[in-house]
């Protein structure tokens, strides 16, 4: 399929324009990364907590971040994982810090995220305890001072130490399959030994049962997201030098640097673009970043093998008429496979969700930038070695005519 016929466009004329554009615009995106002070980073690339919630029903995730937002919690994200029917989410958020040190950060991020669903299912009532996110101390507290088993007579000791065995049974049953942290009733404990109807009757007086359960708490620390940090720029760098390697075995060394310049170039311009949006890097996005690499590198890659193919075909042709050439030719099936696979990309920006919102993002910008950077900037870089290594390459020496027989003889005879 061709959408020209035989295009004759001076894509080389046009360099300047080109590369005005992509100054302006690596331009842009450093000075917003200077001004902010650095990029934005998800909760993969800084200090942070994430916390698995399972809920009863199927979550509103919309409705979770607004009330999130309405608490205060600004940075965060969420991800739904497993199966749809497990109802489990990813809440991670930045660390936060108690205002008065009673508690860990990874308390006060479980404890927010706690307020924050509460508030949103309208559930609690005064006075009253969440079962379903209560720990083995909690319950055995509540059921020390309530004493439904009148264990007080058997010593302070005997009855502490019973209390606290039978609510580290109540909360194994609960975190247990097919629960999973959530019961629908008190009444569902009578399977525990031990748990008589006293027993669920001072449950009752001092808990309620939740329609979400905390399955899990974990803490991001800053040596953990440093180093991913640190080793999300080597994964790319490597990337790149590992293609460049490729490229100048299979074609040339400068049109591996060339490929490699025309990455860098739609790296640092999708990066900056991240900036000035200020959308987090997260680990997907460095996955789409990756994506991007090889896409960008193979786009230019098919460029440069119908250069390569019609330098040797017309050798006495200018190298920058061939440049021009080739990409006329390669034209229809740049457009082709870039149209298409943008269109991909932009459908999963568009209804994919938050999840792979940074990655699909990523590619709407990477095929774009990609795309013209096969030509508007990696095949100016080869003409310019070109022309170049040309100027300086020395002229050929050129030899001198042997005189005519007579006149050689008659110089001889003088």
């Amino acid at each position: 399929m061709e959408f020209f016929h035989e295009p004759n466009i001076d894509w080389m004329g046009k360099k300047w324009y080109f590369i005005s554009l992509s100054v302006v615009l690596l331009a842009a995106g450093l000075i917003s990364i200077a001004v902010r002070r650095g990029l934005t980073y998800g909760i993969d690339f800084r200090s942070g907590t994430q916390v698995t919630v399972r809920f009863a029903k199927a979550p509103n995730l919309s409705a979770i971040r607004n009330q999130l937002n309405r608490e205060g919690i600004h940075e965060f994200t969420i991800q739904q994982i497993g199966a749809s029917s497990e109802n489990e989410v990813i809440i991670g958020m930045g660390l936060l810090k108690s205002k008065t040190n009673a508690h860990t950060p990874i308390e006060s991020g479980r404890m927010a995220i706690l307020k924050a669903l509460a508030g949103l299912h309208g559930e609690g009532a005064a006075g009253k305890v969440d079962f379903n996110n209560a720990g083995a101390r909690e319950i055995a507290d509540h059921l020390i001072v309530s004493d439904p088993l009148n264990l007080a007579g058997q010593g302070t000791q005997t009855a502490t130490q019973q209390y606290q065995q039978l609510a580290s049974a109540m909360v194994s049953f609960r975190n247990a399959p097919p629960h999973s942290g959530l019961l629908a009733s008190f009444d569902q404990l009578s399977a525990v030994k031990g748990v008589t109807p006293a027993v669920i009757a001072s449950l009752e007086n001092g808990f309620y049962l939740s329609s979400f359960a905390i399955r899990n708490t974990e803490i991001v620390g800053p040596k953990v997201s440093s180093d991913l940090r640190r080793q999300a720029l080597y994964v790319t760098l490597a990337g790149m030098g590992a293609m460049l390697i490729y490229i100048w075995f299979r074609f040339e060394l400068i049109y591996g640097v060339a490929a490699v310049i025309a990455t860098f170039h739609d790296v640092i311009i999708t990066i900056g673009f991240f900036s000035l949006l200020d959308k987090p890097i997260s680990l997907t996005v460095i996955a789409a970043l990756l994506t991007l690499v090889g896409y960008s590198m193979n786009d230019t890659i098919v460029v440069f093998d119908r250069i390569r193919e019609n330098v040797r075909l017309n050798r006495r042709e200018s190298f920058l008429d061939l440049v021009n050439r080739s990409i006329n030719q390669t034209l229809s099936r740049t457009i082709l496979t870039s149209g298409l696979t943008f269109l991909a990309v932009l459908s999963l920006f568009l209804f994919g969700g938050q999840v792979i919102h940074g990655f699909a993002f990523t590619l709407v910008i990477g095929v774009l930038i990609g795309t013209y950077s096969s030509i508007a900037i990696a095949s100016p870089v080869l003409v310019f070695w070109q022309t170049r290594t040309a100027k300086l390459r020395p002229a050929p020496a050129t030899k001198s005519k042997p005189l005519p027989r007579e006149r050689e003889t008659a110089a001889s005879r003088r």
